[in-house]
């Protein structure tokens, strides 16, 4: 087992419309998060929010506090959001064992000591994705279903964005600090996610997309409304997102994609929108 991590730090906007598309691409693109039997993360001074995967193979991973946490534990002053985009697996938390099927979510609280993450089966491993966000308050531990979600009905196939919104880690589902994260499932024929734009500078974000064909793309689109860069990223691909840069997406064929968010409130409508035609 190894746990690799990376520092992002934060970028001005003013700053950030002038960077070429390498320099787009090594501050907000995360690639390599699901290798088998290793726990990878970015740890981003945005909110200190954690993006993370972990793909247990014949052995069980450990989730482990990294250096720039300087704790024990890793969850001794956070809480985390896991959502299983594999095969069935299992999540332990302090010896009790919680079983995540497909797209299914579990959060974990503040204060738990040991977080192993382990496959059913070797070979159809778990792919488990996760967000990790500062706690100050220590919540009860919690697995949810597709059955526990609020759901959302959003969009058009006329407007190429039909698409259903599954809130998992929210505070009308569970009792949560500041970590929110759902999953957004776009039907057939629909390509476009979070679309008119908009922007809410009080929490930032963070993408991650899957179940995007191996011969498709996402084009992800950031920055200030008036200043949009794009990134053009492929399947179980991840994007943070600054709490001044807009969080959109055309794909050449439908997908699934998982918000995480983390700031300074819990109100999901808390937005100032952009019209598609307001945006350069």
């Amino acid at each position: 087992m190894a746990t690799n991590y990376e520092v992002r730090y934060s970028n001005h906007p003013e700053d950030a419309k002038h960077y070429d598309t390498d320099r787009i691409r090594k501050d907000f693109l995360v690639q390599g998060l699901m290798k088998t039997g290793d726990v990878n993360m970015v740890y981003s001074l945005n909110d200190r929010f954690i993006v993370g995967g972990a793909v247990p193979g014949k052995l069980p991973l450990f989730l482990e506090a990294i250096d720039p946490l300087k704790a024990g534990h890793f969850c001794d002053r956070r809480e985390v959001g896991v959502i299983n985009v594999g095969a069935r697996g299992h999540v332990k938390l302090d010896g009790k064992k919680y079983t995540l099927e497909y797209k299914e979510a579990l959060y974990i609280g503040a204060g738990t000591k040991e977080v192993v993450f382990e496959s059913e089966e070797e070979h159809h491993p778990s792919r488990f994705y996760f967000n990790s966000a500062p706690a100050h308050k220590e919540y009860p531990s919690k697995h949810i279903t597709l059955k526990d979600a609020e759901v959302v009905e959003l969009g058009a196939l006329e407007s190429s964005n039909d698409r259903k919104i599954n809130k998992l880690i929210v505070n009308s589902v569970v009792d949560i600090c500041q970590l929110q994260m759902g999953m957004t499932e776009l039907k057939p024929g629909s390509v476009w996610n979070t679309m008119p734009a908009h922007l809410h500078s009080r929490r930032m974000e963070a993408y991650f997309y899957f179940e995007v064909p191996d011969d498709q793309a996402i084009c992800h689109f950031m920055g200030e409304p008036k200043e949009t860069r794009h990134i053009w990223l492929h399947n179980e691909e991840a994007v943070v997102s600054p709490s001044w840069s807009i969080h959109a997406a055309a794909g050449t064929s439908n997908y699934i994609f998982i918000w995480g968010m983390a700031g300074e409130n819990l109100d999901y409508g808390d937005m100032d929108a952009f019209g598609p035609r307001e945006l350069k």
